[in-house]
């Protein structure tokens, strides 16, 4: 039973490979049909040659398995398109060399690039570009020489033939395959559908054609000088719409150089200077469409890394700020049940339970406010006293300084009164305190001191100040130190200082950071 229903199933597969390997080898030959333009002599050798693309991209898709199907692509289109340069036997010895040759760069490529095939960055494009330039000049080498030992092709003509073999290769491969593995990759595929389908890709299409009749039409008169314009819309394209936006306007310009250069059937410039320029302006394409995809990819990841640092620093805030009511809370209901217990009046369980209901408040408006500004940057701005502020977040700090033995100042506080947000401002000085404390404790001096003090500056503005006797900070990375993800300790995340930051330019103020032997951080605020 097993062989009975095993049978069927290998020949569906069979059935399906042939059927694979038959599409392959047509669409291969039809497009080498439509590119096959300026052969050099008798032999076949073009200054632009896509169709190894698609074979590259068969390979990369179906694995060793479709050399056999590539050699009769090869095969074909040399003795239907091209025209055999030998006898049969010289035709298929000559198949097998380029057959092992777009193998051997495939395999490079699915190594290089195992996910996708593709570049995806610009490392990764001269990577690629490497890889298509080198071996499409091996390739040509191998075919080159294969046609002298064959005495087709004298010693004086090899260097021409090497050229035009290398050069149509190298750009055919270089400006399709990237087009080819978008369109059969499904998730690239709807990308590049987007793209085309956006308004801004209709007008940069049209800026490109009306380029290319400046670079053809007025420049033919100027003997083809007005080339660079053809720059401008790759560039608007690329830089608007990354990868995506440079392969199809590559493309265009592709196809838009060829059939312009047949068109005009100009003397004063060659297929190959016209080759040359699009490979040209692909790798300019390339290089800025990846950029742009870089960045935005780099954008998204720190979009993505802010917003769970702000929930940490959130949680940290809200864990802190919830401490005092719910620890009202807690006494409060212990107060209520010692009431319960003793028969204490009806007046006084109302009194408590008041209490206990505005702590919740309390509680529920701490989350609010803190869940607003690091979802939004909301601040609900209202006037305290600063040092109202300074004795409600310096409290565990003189607690964890006795515990260490660490020294923990706070000098004179002016009486001023701030317009802020209580809530958001202590998050920052709690960030100070905590970054001091931990600097100091990493001191060889310890155990320290940390230092908290106020000043009034210009009669309208406050200057706090948070010191400490640790290693202090130097001008090697003072401008890094409120950048996202700069940290001077392996374990953060150096996104402290950078929220710290946020949060005091959002009240009209600055966080900087004081260079010297010891560690100092400067909080300036507006004050009433």
């Amino acid at each position: 039973m097993k062989q009975t229903s095993g049978l069927p199933q290998r020949l569906l597969q069979t059935l399906i490979y042939i059927a694979w390997s038959l599409a392959f080898v047509l669409l291969y030959v039809l497009l080498d049909w439509a590119s096959y333009i300026s052969p050099l002599r008798h032999l076949n050798v073009t200054l632009w040659n896509p169709a190894p693309a698609l074979g590259l991209l068969y390979l990369m898709r179906r694995g060793r398995h479709a050399l056999l199907a590539l050699f009769v692509a090869i095969v074909s289109s040399e003795l239907s398109v091209r025209g055999s340069p030998g006898s049969l036997p010289v035709t298929l010895w000559l198949s097998l060399v380029l057959t092992l040759s777009y193998g051997g760069i495939a395999a490079l490529l699915k190594r290089h690039f195992p996910d996708s095939g593709l570049f995806s960055d610009r490392r990764g494009l001269l990577v690629w570009l490497t890889i298509i330039v080198t071996g499409s000049l091996i390739s040509s080498l191998l075919f080159i020489s294969q046609l002298l030992l064959a005495g087709l092709l004298t010693v004086d003509e090899c260097a021409n033939a090497i050229m035009h073999f290398w050069i149509g290769d190298s750009v055919g491969i270089f400006v399709t395959l990237p087009v080819l593995w978008w369109l059969q990759d499904e998730p690239r595929r709807l990308l590049f559908r987007k793209t085309l389908l956006r308004g801004e890709t209709f007008a940069y299409a049209s800026f490109t054609l009306l380029m290319l009749w400046i670079a053809f039409v007025p420049g033919a008169q100027a003997n083809y000088r007005y080339f660079y314009v053809l720059f401008l819309p790759l560039v608007w394209a690329a830089s608007r719409q990354g990868l995506s936006g440079a392969i199809f306007c590559i493309a265009l310009l592709q196809i838009g150089l060829l059939l312009g250069g047949l068109l005009q059937q100009a003397t004063d410039i060659t297929l190959f200077e016209l080759q040359m320029r699009t490979f040209l302006l692909a790798l300019v394409g390339f290089l800025i469409g990846a950029s742009v995809d870089e960045q935005r990819r780099a954008a998204t990841e720190l979009r993505h890394s802010l917003r769970l640092a702000a929930a940490g620093e959130m949680a940290g805030a809200l864990a802190h700020e919830l401490n005092q009511p719910l620890t009202a809370l807690s006494a409060y209901g212990s107060a209520c049940q010692q009431l319960l217990q003793r028969g204490g009046s009806e007046q006084q369980l109302h009194e408590v339970i008041h209490r206990m209901i505005g702590e919740a408040e309390r509680a529920a408006l701490v989350m609010r406010r803190l869940r607003d500004f690091f979802r939004t940057g909301a601040t609900k701005l209202e006037q305290f006293a600063l040092g109202e502020l300074i004795a409600s977040v310096v409290t565990p700090f003189r607690e964890k300084a006795a515990l260490t033995g660490m020294t923990f100042e706070i000098g004179e506080i002016p009486a001023v009164t701030i317009h802020g947000d209580p809530l958001q401002l202590g998050v920052v000085l709690r960030n100070l305190l905590a970054n001091a404390c931990e600097a100091v404790a990493a001191s060889p001096h310890a155990p320290g001191r940390v230092s908290l003090s106020a000043r009034i500056e210009s009669g309208n503005r406050v200057v706090i100040e948070v010191a400490d006797s640790g290693p202090g900070i130097s001008s090697a990375i003072v401008d890094q130190l409120f950048e996202p993800f700069a940290s001077t300790k392996s374990s953060g995340l150096g996104l402290g200082l950078a929220i710290s930051r946020t949060i005091a330019e959002a009240h009209g103020g600055s966080l900087t950071a004081v260079l010297g032997s010891q560690g100092c951080f400067r909080l300036v605020l507006p004050i009433e």
